[in-house]
């Protein structure tokens, strides 16, 4: 058994010399599925067999609908201020900054216009990573913002909504942002200027209940969590039993309040295809 004994105990490789292996090369899916990170990107994020979306954010959205890669950011540096002074187990401005200095972000959504197969489409999307993706004034100042672009240049508009809900920071300032938001879009429907609105896992609280279901076009991405309320809240307030995937987006999809599900792979050519139809 001499051949597992190792007969010199001194290492030879210098330590600057070792290679280690780079974090997140793989990806596990729920369903076990071990996937090389270069091939989830290639499949757009969706773990391929299993059909299962990992959420993104907007830096790979943007790098999938735009041509190229190639877009010009709207109003990047928005950032949060503290009406309220609120302070949990930290202040506010803390957490902001920490959300900041932890993904690269300056608030919970992002918005550009770009060409998506040749076509200007003015994309604002949300980032859950960001303090759960919470709507907050400045996500509601920079859809507005976004809306106005579009309004002002007669290009479309496509919101990608991913959050928690409202942010309880802001409190009613974060509320607010539900009529200031829906009344944009208002303006844009009278323009006849096309608003397409995509909903992704998770979708919930106000963003639901406000511009993510005002859409010319409600779409979804498969096995998304569609809703206002959490089940146990709905539970206890209605005392019933509710479906099984009673919030997916199949299940939503099935009731009357999707238009259709998209699968992220071809959501690229789905939206150009609207864009020509709306046209």
């Amino acid at each position: 058994m001499t051949w597992f004994k190792r007969k010199d105990k001194n290492i030879v490789t210098p330590t600057e010399a070792k290679k280690e292996v780079p974090d997140g090369l793989w990806f596990k899916s729920p369903g076990g599925k071990i996937v090389h990170t270069r091939e989830l990107k290639d499949n757009c994020y969706v773990v391929p067999d299993e059909n299962y979306h990992v959420r993104i954010g907007s830096k790979e959205y943007f790098e999938i609908l735009f041509d190229g890669n190639v877009f010009t950011e709207l109003d990047a540096e928005l950032t949060s201020a503290d009406p309220l002074h609120f302070t949990d187990s930290k202040p506010y401005p803390q957490r902001v900054v920490a959300s900041q200095k932890k993904t690269g972000l300056k608030d919970a959504v992002r918005s550009a216009v770009g060409k998506c197969n040749g076509r200007d489409l003015v994309v604002a999307c949300m980032d859950f990573s960001f303090i759960g993706g919470s709507m907050g004034t400045v996500v509601g100042e920079k859809i507005a913002r976004a809306i106005d672009y579009s309004l002002t240049h007669k290009i479309p508009f496509m919101m990608i909504s991913k959050s928690g809900g409202a942010r309880m920071m802001e409190a009613g300032f974060s509320l607010m942002q539900m009529a200031k938001t829906s009344a944009k879009l208002a303006q844009l429907g009278e323009a006849k200027v096309p608003y397409i609105s995509l909903l992704t896992d998770p979708t919930t609280g106000g963003v639901t209940a406000s511009y993510a279901m005002l859409g010319d076009f409600n779409i979804a991405e498969p096995g998304a969590l569609i809703g206002f309320a959490g089940p146990r809240v709905i539970r206890e307030t209605i005392g019933k039993d509710l479906p099984k995937g009673f919030q997916s987006s199949e299940f939503v999809l099935e009731h009357g309040f999707l238009d259709f599900i998209v699968d992220r792979r071809n959501l690229k050519s789905r939206i150009s295809q609207l864009l020509q139809m709306l046209s």
